[in-house]
């Protein structure tokens, strides 16, 4: 098996303090962060080994530039740099030399990670590669999937049937996270009424056009495309 870890929210999640401490929730001392990265590295791989037998172990982290910022000016304006924890970009970098993480450049880490996972998969087989990350936004792709978030430690395997409606229901449902809400007021009950009857990927393009058609009118091609290129993941 080879494993493809998306670090960037482990490396986010490392500059934090246990929640026995939330008068002063960040580390301050770039030495806790980094034992706090490497002990649960380690445990994410150590599960993994337990039921998988590993090939390989690639890291992924600290991509700079994101060509989604050009699409739209609203995309993660939500985020607010008086949250980014102050050790950030040193423990970034920490993981960089020491795991010899992959760093993308004018794409966000999650493409990296779907670029590669895309040409092992065409390589190895779909069973043959794996990828790390607690971001819902891989399951667009058919793929198998660790979850290490403290509250799931599960694995996913994706179907190709699933990957399609999941990300057709993202295309309406939006992404709060990075503040992508092209569809308000309609969730998942809408899209499972929607999507019924939808096997291909020209039927669910219909069924979720048809909405953007009756949200925006003329300029339902223009937002629906947006929407698709802020959500879609590249894998080349």
């Amino acid at each position: 098996m080879i494993v493809l870890v998306d670090a960037d929210s482990l490396i986010w999640s490392s500059c934090y303090k246990k929640k026995e401490h939330p008068e002063d929730s960040m580390y301050h001392n770039l030495e806790d962060a980094k034992l706090k990265f490497d002990e649960v590295f380690m445990s994410i791989i150590n599960k993994i080994e337990d039921s998988y037998e590993l090939d390989r172990v690639i890291t992924f982290a600290g991509a700079i530039g994101n060509f989604r910022k050009q699409i739209s000016k609203t995309y993660k304006a939500n985020r607010k740099e008086s949250d980014r924890p102050p050790i950030l970009n040193d423990l970034q970098y920490y993981v960089i030399d020491k795991y010899e993480a992959i760093r993308g450049n004018g794409v966000e880490t999650d493409d990296v990670v779907a670029t590669y996972w895309k040409t092992l998969t065409d390589t190895f087989g779909r069973d043959e590669v794996m990828i790390v990350s607690i971001d819902k936004d891989y399951k667009q792709f058919p793929c198998l999937i660790y979850d290490y978030h403290y509250k799931k430690q599960c694995f996913y395997d994706i179907s190709e049937t699933e990957a399609k409606r999941n990300f057709w229901t993202q295309m309406i449902t939006g992404d709060s996270c990075d503040n992508v809400n092209y569809c308000k007021g309609y969730g998942d009950a809408y899209c499972k009424k929607a999507f019924k009857d939808c096997l291909s990927n020209f039927s669910y393009i219909r069924a979720v056009f048809s909405l953007y058609k009756k949200i925006y009118r003329n300029k339902a091609r223009e937002k629906f495309m947006e929407c698709y290129q802020l959500l879609k993941l590249k894998t080349e």
